[in-house]
């Protein structure tokens, strides 16, 4: 991954505080919604299970990541369960969203297909010592 396929500077904290932003939102609705805090701590960490994806190589990983780490689907599944009137669904969206947005919070980012280290919002983990 290059220096050109991340975002920096300015640009990068913006992006994070967007997650910051959403964080915040999604767990203001959720305690507004009222679905129980038990649910959310049980299905908060759901979404990195897209992570398993890497045992078939960083090309299937980063796109099942990606799949579970975009906005896309969260907020589908909350405006479905608005929509719908499905409560469950309401739920499991701001869920989505809150992991999202602490994940972005955080600096992890959407990944590259070359390894896991390699998102949009910058390297990841330990630096290469050699």
């Amino acid at each position: 991954m290059s220096r050109e396929q991340a975002v920096s500077g300015g640009v990068r904290t913006l992006l994070r505080l967007e997650g910051v932003v959403v964080l915040g939102a999604a767990l203001a609705a959720y305690a507004q919604f009222g679905a129980g805090w038990g649910v959310f701590a049980l299905w908060l960490l759901v979404p990195d299970l897209a992570m398993l994806g890497y045992l078939a190589g960083p090309r299937v990983g980063a796109a099942l990541y990606n799949a579970a780490h975009s906005y896309t689907g969260a907020v589908s599944l909350l405006a479905l369960g608005a929509l719908a009137a499905m409560p469950w669904a309401v739920a499991g969206g701001l869920i989505w969203c809150a992991h999202i947005g602490l994940d972005r919070a955080l600096g992890y980012g959407l990944k590259y297909g070359a390894e896991f280290g390699a998102t949009h919002l910058g390297r990841i983990g330990r630096a290469d010592p050699w």
